[in-house]
């Protein structure tokens, strides 16, 4: 039977448990914040190097033509190397963290429908992606450099149907994910994860971003290309990214204008990241 004289004593104890509950979660909320930040800080410099140093290379400036794992490379090979590798290393594990959050924890509530658990999954992908690339940096720390480049066939260890099944299937997320980037970049809703309606480089970054998403919308729509023909023609297993969608722009008619404008968008895209990363909304 209720004791209604207890009453006031369990509403206390509910009270406690619910500001201690809260509280935690506040504080798991501020961390998390800080771990998106600085991963998003990271992102934007890979990219940023990256176009950089195919901008260059369109130019006939020097650099190379390089992906996200090029860029390691190319930092490996500056005044404190491995400084640097370890920092962005930290940044990129900080990246992944924040993305298996959103995979698994839904902290900006994206919901449950299919619509948002492909896009949760996603989320999860993009972060075992920068994690491999977090790795490969560590392991240059620690055994000394050596090419981030070179494919592996895969075929002999998973056979020839499975490879099939996978790359087809990585071929259809690329393309989701090119058509996702150019109606983000159309419609014009990049600006709106981010606070800076009043900062002074409001209209740098919006520009900023407005290209580098067509530029990634193009080069996520190549590799998908990639992935599909590898996917469907036996033979042709080898895994493609960044660096070779360079290669294939360089190749096509006005080659090293369209290697240099996507590569001038590239680094726009990390421009705007890097500049908005301490401003991401979480809300």
């Amino acid at each position: 039977m209720l004791n209604l004289y207890k009453l006031p004593e369990w509403f206390d104890k509910c009270l406690v448990n619910f500001k201690i509950k809260t509280t935690n979660q506040l504080k798991m909320k501020d961390s998390t914040k800080k771990i998106a930040k600085f991963g998003l800080f990271a992102k934007g410099s890979i990219y940023l190097i990256s176009g950089i140093l195919t901008l260059l290379s369109a130019l006939n400036m020097g650099g190379s033509k390089s992906g996200k794992f090029k860029v390691l490379d190319f930092l490996e090979k500056q005044p404190l190397g491995n400084v640097i590798l370890i920092v962005l290393a930290l940044g990129l594990i900080s990246y992944s963290v924040w993305r298996f959050i959103q995979c698994f924890s839904d902290p900006e509530n994206e919901g449950s429908d299919t619509k948002a658990k492909l896009k949760r999954a996603g989320f999860g992908v993009s972060g075992l992606i920068y994690l491999a690339l977090a790795g490969l940096a560590i392991k240059k720390v620690v055994a000394g450099g050596g090419s981030s480049s070179g494919g592996q066939n895969y075929v002999d260890t998973f056979g020839p149907t499975v490879i099939t099944i996978v790359f087809i299937i990585i071929g259809v997320a690329l393309a989701v994910k090119a058509i996702f980037h150019f109606k983000k970049a159309y419609q014009k809703k990049f600006m709106d994860e981010y606070s800076i309606a009043d900062l002074k480089y409001h209209k740098l970054a919006k520009n900023a971003g407005y290209f580098g998403y067509y530029a990634r919308a193009v080069v996520s729509g190549i590799i998908a290309f990639f992935f599909l023909k590898a996917g469907l023609y036996s033979g042709q297993n080898e895994i493609k990214g960044t660096q070779d969608a360079f290669s294939f722009l360089q190749d096509s008619s006005y080659g090293n204008i369209l290697l240099g404008l996507v590569a001038a968008g590239l680094a726009c895209y990390g421009i705007f990241v890097v500049l908005l990363s301490k401003h991401k909304k979480f809300d």
